[in-house]
C-alpha cells in the first residue's frame, strides 16, 4: 500500500453496504478511529518496515522514502479507514493512483515481486496495529476487519499488476508511436504533414529546438541509492514539468543525460505569446526550461535554435553545436542561443587565426594560478576586489598576478584596449583544448 495517492472518497453507495453493517470494534475502539488516530505514525512504521525488509526499496532516494512514499502511504491508510467505517469496498476507479504508482515503480526498475510485497507488508503492519489490543470477545469483528483488508489487497494487487505492465511497455507505446514518428520525420527532414496528421497535430509555424545536457541529481552519486532509480525519477519529473508548461505539445527524445526537445511556436501552438508572432518566445522558453530543471532537481544546459518544420535538421545540428560551445566554455545552466556565444562559436571553427590567438596565452601554460586569475578577473567585470574575493586572495596579490600576466604575454588586463584580444585568446585557447580532448 506504499507509493500511492489516496483514492477520492466518493459518497457511499449504501446499496453496497451489508444490511446489518456496523463498524468493527477492536479492543473497545472502532477500528477506523484506531487507524485514523495513528495514521501518520502508522505510515512511518509501514515505510520503515518496507525499507528494512525489501532491498529494492532500501535503494530508493531518501527524499522519496520520507516524502512520496510516506505521504501516499498515510493517504492509503486514511482511505482504508473510510472503507472500514462505511463497510463499502472502494470502487475500482479509485485505484487509478495505485496503478499509476506501479507504473512509476516499473520505470524505476523495481521488480514486480517487490512492488506486490509492499502491499502485503503494508496491510500486515496495519492489521497488527489495529488488532494489538484485541480482546477475547472481538473475534467476529476481527473477521470483518480481515475481510475488508483482504478485499483492499485484492484490488491493490490487480491495479499494481496492470500499472506495472504499463510501465514495462516501450516508451513509444505509452506516449504515442505517432508522435515519435512525427519527431523522426522532422529530424530526418522528410515531409511531416502526414505524420502530424496521424498524431492528431497540425504542423506549427516553427519549432524551438533544444539540445539538452542534464546533470546528475545528487541521488545518482549517493552510494546508498540505486543510480538507475534516481536517474529515471529525475527524468520523469523533468518531462512532467515540461509537459505541463508546454501543454503537452513538446516532442521529446530524452534520456537521463539529455537529448532533444522540439517545442512548437506560433499561433495556437505550445507556449507561445498567443499574439500571432512567428518568432520563438525565448524568454518564456528559458523560464520553462528553468522550471523543468528545478522539478528534476538537476542543472540543465541547453543549446537552442529555431526553424520552420522543414528546417528542423539544421536547427538541431546548430543547437547541439551551441550546447557543445556552452559546455566547453563553462557557461551557466540555462538556455543558450547562437547570439549568446557568437565569439566562442566562431573561435571553435577551425581557422588559421585560432591557434595563433590561443598561443598568445602560452606563456601562462605552466602557471595555472595566473590563468585562473585572468579568467576570474574577466568573468567578474575586471573588478580586482571581486577577483580577490572569488579567489580568497588579498587585492595586492591580484595586482601582482595581473602585472605578471602583462609581463609574460604583453597583454595587460588593466588596459581596456587589450581586453578584446585577451577575451579572444581565452576563447581560442579553450576551443583548442576542447578539440584536442575530443
Amino acid at each position: 500500500m506504499t507509493g500511492h495517492n489516496a483514492p477520492h472518497c466518493t459518497s457511499p453507495n449504501t446499496s453496497d453496504r451489508p444490511p446489518d453493517w456496523r463498524v468493527p470494534v477492536i479492543g473497545g475502539l472502532p477500528a477506523d478511529q484506531r487507524l485514523l488516530g495513528g495514521a501518520r505514525e502508522l505510515a512511518e512504521t509501514v515505510v520503515a518496515a518496507l525499507v528494512e525488509r525489501v532491498a529494492a526499496y532500501r535503494r530508493m532516494p531518501r527524499e522519496q522514502i520520507t516524502g512520496e512514499l510516506t505521504r501516499d502511504t498515510e493517504r492509503r491508510i486514511r482511505a482504508l479507514a473510510h472503507t472500514v467505517r462505511t463497510g463499502i469496498p472502494a470502487p475500482a476507479e479509485e485505484f487509478t493512483a495505485v496503478r499509476e504508482a506501479a507504473t512509476r515503480r516499473a520505470e524505476e526498475g523495481l521488480p514486480l515481486d517487490a512492488v506486490l510485497l509492499a502491499h502485503h507488508l503494508g496491510l500486515e503492519v496495519c492489521w497488527e496495529f489495529a488488532t494489538r489490543h484485541a480482546r477475547d470477545g472481538d473475534a467476529a469483528d476481527l473477521l470483518v476487519l480481515n475481510r475488508l483488508l483482504l478485499d483492499q489487497l485484492r484490488q491493490a494487487a490487480t491495479a499494481t499488476g496492470a500499472g506495472y505492465l504499463d510501465g514495462r511497455r516501450p516508451t513509444a507505446d505509452r506516449r504515442g508511436a505517432a508522435r515519435h514518428s512525427l519527431l523522426g520525420a522532422l529530424l530526418a527532414g522528410t515531409p511531416a504533414d502526414e505524420a502530424a496528421g496521424r498524431a492528431g497535430l497540425r504542423l506549427p509555424t516553427g519549432y524551438a529546438v533544444l539540445c539538452l545536457s542534464i546533470a546528475d541529481h545528487p541521488d545518482e552519486r549517493s552510494p546508498d541509492v540505486e543510480p538507475g532509480i534516481a536517474a529515471r525519477r529525475k527524468l520523469r519529473r523533468f518531462e512532467a514539468e515540461l509537459d505541463h508548461r508546454t501543454r503537452q505539445s513538446a516532442l521529446t527524445a530524452l534520456t537521463p543525460t539529455g537529448g532533444l526537445v522540439l517545442i512548437p511556436f506560433g499561433p495556437s501552438s505550445g507556449p507561445s505569446q498567443d499574439d500571432g508572432t512567428d518568432e520563438a518566445p525565448w524568454p518564456l522558453l528559458a523560464t520553462t526550461l528553468a522550471a523543468a530543471a528545478r522539478a528534476a532537481g538537476a542543472p540543465v544546459l541547453a543549446g537552442a535554435a529555431s526553424a520552420a518544420p522543414a528546417e528542423v535538421p539544421g536547427a538541431a545540428a546548430l543547437a547541439c553545436e551551441v550546447l557543445d560551445v556552452a559546455r566547453a566554455f563553462e557557461r551557466l545552466p540555462g538556455l543558450h542561443r547562437l547570439d549568446d556565444v557568437l565569439l566562442e562559436y566562431q573561435l571553435t571553427r577551425p581557422s588559421q587565426a585560432r591557434p595563433r590567438l590561443a598561443a598568445l596565452l602560452e606563456p601562462l601554460a605552466d602557471s595555472g594560478e595566473l590563468l585562473i586569475t585572468l579568467r576570474t578577473h574577466l568573468a567578474g567585470g575586471l573588478n580586482r576586489r571581486h577577483t580577490a574575493s572569488a579567489l580568497h586572495l588579498h587585492p595586492n596579490t591580484v595586482d601582482y598576478r595581473l602585472r605578471r600576466i602583462a609581463a609574460l604575454t604583453g597583454l595587460d588586463p588593466t588596459r581596456p584596449a587589450d581586453i578584446p584580444r585577451i577575451t579572444a585568446a581565452i576563447a581560442a585557447r579553450t576551443a583548442e583544448q576542447s578539440s584536442l580532448a575530443g
